[in-house]
């Protein structure tokens, strides 16, 4: 064979990966259709079927499951070999980022990565969501709460402790974990540690929600700022605030701490090739005292 059928082997791989011709070909902008013509095209030029089809989903048989092997390590050598002459293997990164950790911890930092990584140039994008990495957008991501995607590189940014936080006028009313129940409490509705997590470990049953509420971080760590009530969050995105006194701890070693790794710094298997995702990887995990893992 001396032409390899690179657009049925790209579609073969992605519905193999799917186990679906609708997802396959919305990962590739094309139609169903066209993934399943493409595939069967391969097919007869393999001599051999390479799917289990049902109504809704495709299933590789023993002989689909051996070319997966062959082609998928096909893929990561070419991306490999690209991104290695490309520009893009040196000093670009392309970074996402949970909207409250870039915020409030990264940002703050990103003249120090510059100044240690010299050459290093960062492209940042914040958003909830979580990347698709097949897609190529971006080369790491630093998400919060495990990643849902397999198959990828991830490196735990340590624990994070999570205690009631308050400006200094508030912080005066604050004796006990009790005197908590009174108050107006911040609640963050995206957050994995919240209000009852924190009352629970103190072994307090929770009252009834009330006081403002926000979908990140960021915003129930300013409003905390602006004196509307005590706001649980992690000390790693408050410690600007905590530093220059615009936040303090009330109950700090008067109460139990919630402790738990909210981070993950993740990327391809084929990114750690990429000078700029070692770069990062390296200043990161030193800026967290964190071990240097082996990337």
């Amino acid at each position: 064979m001396r032409r390899l059928p690179l657009s049925a082997l790209q579609a073969f791989e992605a519905a193999a990966r799917t186990g679906s011709f609708r997802a396959a070909g919305e990962e590739l902008g094309i139609s169903p259709s066209a993934i399943s013509h493409a595939v069967r095209k391969l097919e007869i030029l393999m001599g051999a079927a390479l799917f289990e089809r049902q109504s809704r989903a495709v299933h590789l048989n023993v002989a689909g499951e051996a070319l997966l092997r062959h082609v998928a390590a096909g893929f990561d050598e070419m991306r490999q070999g690209i991104e290695t002459v490309g520009a893009r293997s040196g000093n670009l990164l392309r970074l996402h980022c949970a909207p409250s950790m870039a915020a409030q911890w990264l940002l703050p930092r990103l003249r120090d990565l510059l100044a240690k990584q010299p050459g290093l140039e960062v492209r940042l994008a914040a958003g909830v969501d979580y990347p698709q990495f097949e897609h190529d957008e971006f080369d790491a991501d630093i998400c919060y709460g495990p990643p849902r995607q397999e198959g990828l590189i991830v490196i735990p940014l340590g624990e994070e402790t999570v205690t009631p936080l308050c400006a200094p006028e508030l912080a005066e009313r604050i004796n006990s974990p009790k005197d908590l129940l009174g108050a107006k409490l911040i609640e963050s509705d995206n957050k994995r540690v919240r209000w009852t997590s924190w009352f629970g470990a103190n072994d307090i049953s929770p009252p009834a929600p009330r006081g403002s509420r926000f979908d990140r971080s960021f915003m129930a760590i300013a409003a905390a700022v602006d004196g509307l009530g005590i706001a649980l969050e992690s000390t790693r995105l408050a410690e600007r605030e905590i530093a220059d006194g615009r936040l303090v701890a009330p109950l700090a070693g008067r109460a139990q701490d919630v402790r738990y790794v909210g981070h993950y710094l993740v990327f391809p298997r084929v990114a750690k090739a990429r000078r700029s995702v070692r770069m990062f990887t390296q200043w990161l995990t030193q800026e967290l005292n964190l071990p240097q893992p082996k990337v």
